[in-house]
């Protein structure tokens, strides 16, 4: 039996599609939220809402520029490169971005009668952002729960995964090809398999490089 309703903090992206994907098996109702920060690329938008559209996946798209201008970053400003340098996060790291995210996700829920929410972040194939963390998500989610008297769950599907175990989890869901050929996980805004270049482009090929791998071996014993 599945559970209730769930909100799916949503980017359009490799890890937020799969995790749409695993909420649509888990709950009983699903909705999908994004955020404008003002990011680099509108098409990062455009791909999440005609993702929620195919998917008949109830979509809000919340304005939070405000974002950007607490907090320039490589992901908002087409001047900052997009770099990582020894012993600092990487210049697309924005501050407080899924703490705010998510706490306007809960507000969000709590209207519509929905108490799980589902978020893509990951501690294991990740850029070292803090708020990716699962002492954060565990922290954040009793924060919600005092601050709102409401008994959220944030569920972390990705959070042990490597990312060639994510793209395994895609294709369990049957949502391999779908996530592969309609996703934009690029930093420089291409879809699908992106610039190959930029450092989530350099994840995502590597992890699904390291899936496909095992997946030949697999069907070869």
């Amino acid at each position: 039996m599945k559970m209730e309703k769930a909100v799916v903090v949503f980017s359009g992206g490799q890890d937020s599609t799969t995790c749409l994907f695993w909420a649509l098996k888990q709950f009983a109702e699903v909705e999908a939220v994004t955020f404008d920060y003002g990011q680099r690329h509108r098409l990062e938008i455009e791909v999440a809402s005609a993702i929620a559209k195919e998917l008949h996946v109830p979509h809000t798209v919340l304005d939070m520029s405000l974002l950007n201008q607490l907090a320039p970053n490589a992901l908002t400003r087409s001047e900052i490169a997009i770099e990582q340098k020894e012993g600092q996060l990487p210049s697309t790291f924005v501050d407080g971005r899924n703490l705010l995210f998510l706490s306007f996700a809960a507000v969000l829920a709590k209207q519509k009668g929905a108490r799980h929410l589902v978020t893509g972040v990951c501690e294991t194939d990740f850029s070292g952002y803090p708020d990716c963390r699962d002492i954060f998500i565990k922290s954040l989610n009793v924060t919600l729960n005092l601050a709102m008297d409401y008994q959220f769950v944030i569920h972390t599907p990705l959070m042990w995964l490597t990312k060639a175990q994510t793209w395994k989890l895609a294709d369990e869901l049957g949502a391999f090809e779908f996530v592969r050929t309609k996703t934009l996980t690029c930093y420089n805004g291409i879809i699908a398999d992106g610039c190959g270049e930029c450092p989530a482009c350099v994840l995502r090929r590597r992890g699904l490089e390291e899936y496909m791998k095992e997946k030949e071996g697999i069907t070869q014993l």
